[in-house]
């Protein structure tokens, strides 16, 4: 298949996620088509996974929701869900970018009247929820989802099952004969703006390597706390389901470190402050505690942090912590730790305890198929190839913010890149 509408005016934006929709929104209000191409079912990507974020602390359809509007109302924006881009060649103007299409199986006769999900049997882990939670095999990825389309999984492929799936569907939306197809798409520029990912926190051995189902990640405590994660909100133990009554956040968990990322994240700190509110805000009997370096809540956050470490209920210890073990028989997490202030070594146990991960760009793994040069932890540092343009968190840990900022900045580069072919 070839597309060659709007042929050297058009930017490809790869990655779906704050700073792809941002850049996507402005390019097409500019008057540039834009094609936006999302590995995943669904835009939105680590915010739609979010309880709240920074900085009003609103819910993630908050934000989401205005760029999907403008979006849906913008023609000159063109949305491609299950797809990656495999290469890219030719010069800034007069680029041709092969883009594969994963088969979704559902076309879009679908209405996500949920017919198809009642009808489906097999439980499958929720990627969305980072495995915690399972999903059936036909499901809507979230509640706000765009596009607002089912997605069936291979997994029931030539199953009764399948069968079932189809005869549910009332607007004959189930298609198992969708295939994956090739897509070429001629372009003036490209951004690229595919995320990040959490650092693999059971590669730390003394946290445990994973082994412990009560120490989690601070992506998975966002999604325990959501209305619509795996638990409804509800912040309890993975091991059990009781309630949380005390937690600990352990900070630079692999981060600032030479075994692990040598570098800060910088939101890290903020997140973990901001998730013990969501504790708090639950159980005003909870405790947390932090186990902190040293605290980055950087210009405006500072009053925010200022008012959890001034709560009673918080205590701040300057520490790194040494070691966790978990007790098999209780599910209790104990967090061994040297505090700098005392010089004493404490054991303490906890219901739970939240390892603040830091941020790995996906360009660590999955390069841009151009000449781009990157440092020694997989962000972007320059592109070699004009009109090849690197955003947000592939070029530098950032909140959503920072990200909003440089695909406006992207966007000026794409469009010069456009104009000056």
């Amino acid at each position: 298949m070839a597309d060659t509408q709007g042929s050297n005016r058009t930017i490809v934006v790869a990655g779906g996620g704050m700073t792809g929709l941002s850049a996507a929104v402005e390019a097409a209000e500019a008057g540039f088509p834009v094609v936006l191409v999302e590995r995943e079912p669904f835009l939105g990507g680590r915010v739609a996974r979010m309880n709240r974020y920074f900085p009003k602390l609103c819910p993630p359809q908050c934000g989401l929701e205005i760029n999907f509007r403008r979006i849906r109302t913008n023609p000159l924006i063109r949305v491609l869900t299950m797809a990656e881009i495999q290469s890219i060649t030719g010069r800034a103007g007069d680029f041709s970018i092969t883009v594969a299409l994963s088969p979704r199986f559902v076309n879009e006769n679908c209405t996500a009247c949920g017919e198809c999900a009642t009808a489906s049997k097999t439980e499958i882990p929720s990627t969305f929820d980072y495995g915690i939670g399972s999903t059936r095999a036909a499901y809507l990825p979230l509640p706000f989802a765009f596009p607002m389309r089912y997605v069936v999984s291979p997994a029931v492929l030539g199953t009764p099952e399948a069968d079932a799936i189809k005869a549910s569907c009332p607007c004959n939306a189930i298609d198992f004969t969708m295939r994956p197809e090739t897509l070429e798409v001629k372009a003036g520029a490209v951004i690229w703006a595919t995320g990040w990912r959490p650092f693999d926190t059971a590669s730390i051995a003394y946290y445990g390597g994973g082994r412990f189902r009560n120490v989690i990640t601070n992506v998975v405590m966002e999604r325990l706390a959501a209305p619509g994660g795996p638990t409804g909100g509800r912040i309890v133990r993975p091991s059990d389901g009781k309630p949380v009554k005390k937690i600990a956040f352990v900070q630079c968990a692999g981060s600032r470190d030479e075994n692990g990322l040598p570098y800060c994240s910088g939101v890290c700190c903020l997140a973990s402050v901001k998730q013990a509110t969501y504790l708090l805000e639950q159980d005003p009997e909870a405790t947390v505690t932090i186990f902190f370096i040293d605290i980055r809540t950087l210009g405006r956050y500072e009053e925010f942090f200022a008012s959890v470490r001034n709560d009673p209920r918080v205590s701040l210890i300057k520490a790194k912590a040494g070691e966790i073990t978990q007790d098999p028989e209780t599910g209790m997490v104990t967090v061994q730790a040297e505090n700098q202030a005392t010089g004493k070594i404490s054991r303490e146990p906890f219901d739970m305890v939240v390892l603040a991960a830091g941020m790995v760009p996906n360009t660590a793994t999955d390069r841009i198929p151009a000449e781009v040069a990157y440092d020694d932890y997989g962000f972007v540092t320059e592109s070699k190839t004009p009109g090849v343009i690197a955003a947000g968190c592939v070029r530098t840990p950032s909140d959503v913010a920072s990200c909003v900022q440089d695909a406006t900045a992207a966007v000026l580069k794409a469009v010069q890149a456009c104009r000056n072919s």
